[in-house]
């Protein structure tokens, strides 16, 4: 008995590291790693909207109305099989859609109860799931990745439409009753918003994590101020890759210092990378105000590999 405990030890230690090694080889069985030992926190399953509230107010004290900025139809009956791990229970296969709200959200009021997603034909799709990984960075929690049955390229999903109590995290508003129409599946992603983004947030020189669903990287040390765009859908090269020095290039941010005319610039660097989310953080070497974003027409793709159209926001100054 104990010759045959030997045994196993023997063998099995050595293959259990050489498993490892390869995982750290292979993107794919790295990332297959870290989705089994992944622990989802912010999926929800209910279909009832169970949040209850005071809470009536869709303007803030600042005066920013609570909207949806975007519903993208991002893929239909072609979530992967690593979503069902790292997303939600069963997402394997079903439709995606991202939803972006004006404001970060209190991750407790969401339900898929909340959500009324309605096809071309009339239909009432079905939201078995919702979750805001992977973009779930701090300042982050305004992107809600739907998960069910809404369509098909057929019969699109139209609307989207908020239906139980959804509240910003700071609770000074509630979403009930905002709704948006959706961006069709064969239509690249946009950006939908941009904002400064708090200094007490920066996390400068922090390196994206080792999988595609964990923390993005930092902007590096000596950054000025930086800007996060948010994007209807995740966001690549076509292929897959994750954005580098091409894309930063292709940014174009109009600021303006003191009486001097407006001028264009590209980021000193990217930051955000590395975590398959639908954001991106612009990081500046000046401290002029910023205006606006804007990036052209065909460089980036959705999980689809559907080209981005040109597409360009104004930024939001308020913390």
């Amino acid at each position: 008995m104990i010759v045959q405990k030997r045994y196993l030890l023997i063998v099995l230690v050595p293959l259990f590291f050489a498993l490892i090694f390869l995982a750290t080889r292979s993107t794919r069985l790295r990332n297959a790693y870290y989705a089994i030992t992944y622990e989802r926190t912010l999926d929800a399953y209910s279909q009832t909207d169970t949040t209850v509230t005071d809470v009536v107010a869709s303007i803030d004290p600042s005066g920013r109305h609570a909207t949806l900025l975007s519903a993208f139809f991002g893929l239909d009956d072609a979530l992967p099989g690593l979503a069902s791990l790292v997303a939600c229970e069963g997402a394997g296969g079903k439709d995606g859609m991202p939803v972006v709200f004006s404001h970060e959200l209190d991750v407790k009021s969401l339900e898929p109860g909340d959500f009324k997603v309605t096809s071309a034909s009339g239909t009432v799709g079905e939201v078995t799931c919702l979750t805001l990984a992977p973009a779930d960075d701090p300042g982050e929690l305004r992107t809600v990745l739907l998960i069910g049955q809404y369509g098909s390229a057929d019969d699109q999903p139209k609307t989207v439409q908020i239906v139980g109590n959804v509240l910003a995290l700071d609770h000074t508003v509630n979403f009930k009753g905002a709704s948006v129409a959706v961006t069709p599946l064969e239509d690249g992603p946009t950006l939908v918003t941009a904002e400064l983004v708090p200094e007490t947030l920066w996390a400068l020189d922090q390196p994206g994590t080792s999988i595609p669903f964990g923390g993005g990287s930092g902007c590096p040390t000596g950054t000025s101020q930086i800007v996060r765009v948010t994007w209807s859908g995740g966001i690549t090269k076509p292929g897959g890759r994750d954005a580098d020095d091409v894309e930063r290039t292709l940014y174009s941010v109009t600021l303006k210092g003191g009486e001097q005319a407006s001028y264009k610039s590209s980021p000193y660097a990217l930051g955000d990378l590395q975590d398959g989310d639908n954001n991106h953080m612009l990081c500046l070497d000046t401290a002029d105000a910023v205006i606006s974003v804007a990036f052209p027409a065909g460089h980036l793709t959705d999980p689809r590999d559907d080209l981005n159209p040109a597409s360009s926001v104004a930024v939001n100054r308020q913390f």
